[in-house]
């Protein structure tokens, strides 16, 4: 699987960003999608997360983000998507797509749980 994160940029505090990430691959819609971030001189941190099990579409997001970032998927494109409003500067980073798979479709908050990564996408947000 090959990933690639677009939609980052410049921001004010308050704004918002799409983000995008496009995956090869015809099993896209059995992969975990995750979002992570890594700020300078910081571990990579989650952020949200989709699957599906069943007919069930399953998320997470990580609490310093809920009710601010959306994640949703189109598996007829194979992209993923995390809406952001209310940019801070503390989201600041480069943002990564990574896909895994999982029994029963968890969503892994830890990076070593998913198997293909990509290049990232700055997000930047002014203050």
């Amino acid at each position: 699987v090959q990933l690639q994160a677009c939609g980052g940029g410049l921001v004010q505090t308050g704004g918002s960003l799409r983000l995008s990430c496009a995956a090869s691959g015809r099993t896209f819609s059995s992969y975990v999608m995750g979002w992570f971030r890594q700020a300078p001189g910081k571990e990579r941190e989650f952020v949200a997360g989709i699957s599906r099990y069943g007919s069930v579409t399953l998320t997470n997001y990580a609490d310093s983000v809920k009710g601010r970032f959306a994640v949703s998927r189109d598996n007829a494109k194979n992209t993923v998507y995390l809406q952001m409003n209310s940019l801070k500067p503390e989201d600041t980073a480069v943002y990564y797509c990574p896909a895994g798979l999982a029994l029963r479709a968890t969503i892994s908050e830890n990076p070593a749980g998913y198997n293909y990564w990509g290049q990232g996408t700055q997000v930047t947000v002014s203050s």
